[in-house]
């Protein structure tokens, strides 16, 4: 019986604190900040630095990656007893 009661007043709490930082961030001016700026830049050259680091290190560093046997594996044959 007092769960339900419990639930309900910390769900209107909830939903109130909600309601109270939404209506003072839309008073506030808001002006561009660094990720505002330079945020969708970072992001990109930090994707392609990965990507860039990720190809070289595949192609160039001398892996020897197996990835089919098909072609260099050849079946041996049976020995008879």
């Amino acid at each position: 019986m007092m769960f339900p009661l419990a639930r309900n007043a910390l769900s209107s709490l909830k939903i109130r604190s909600i309601l109270q930082s939404m209506a003072r961030q839309s008073h506030v001016k808001h002006s561009p900040d660094f990720h505002d700026k330079y945020g969708n830049a970072v992001l990109a050259g930090g994707t392609a630095f990965c990507v860039v680091a990720w190809v070289f290190t595949a192609t160039q560093i001398g892996i020897e990656w197996n990835l089919s046997p098909v072609g260099r594996v050849t079946p041996k044959e049976w020995k008879h007893q």
